[in-house]
């Protein structure tokens, strides 16, 4: 039974390490996406491209960098709300309602550890 118990320890912590083996990817990964959208930024109730967020983004996950350990970090500290008004960000796309930057990059993240997932699986 305790080898049974120790297995499947070693296997949540094994498959913990794999989600979080390289945030610093999932982050690169996350800032492509928002430089490449064709969806808009509303910052402080000024609307931006995805060029422009991205700009403003880095700088924030700059100065956050310190503090940032994981992509949810990252999205939490450097892409969700203004530090000065307190005011979420929003993103606007095309035929789709508005959205929080934070649900929009947690989706985007999710679908990102999924593919990783889905790309593992098929190499086993």
């Amino acid at each position: 039974m305790k080898l049974c118990q120790l297995f499947t320890l070693s296997l949540s912590l094994f498959a913990a390490t794999c989600l979080a083996e390289n945030p610093q990817h999932e982050i690169n990964q996350l800032l492509s996406f928002i430089e490449n959208t064709a969806c808009h930024y509303q910052r402080n109730g000024k609307v931006h491209t995805g060029t422009e967020a991205l700009k403003h983004i880095k700088k924030k996950y700059s100065y956050y960098r310190d503090e940032i350990h994981s992509a949810e970090d990252f999205i939490r500290l450097a892409a969700t709300k203004s530090t000065l008004s307190g005011k979420s960000y929003t993103v606007h796309c095309d035929n789709s309602k508005q959205i929080t930057s934070q649900d929009w990059l947690t989706l985007e993240l999710a679908a990102l550890r999924n593919n990783k997932n889905q790309a593992n699986s098929r190499k086993h």
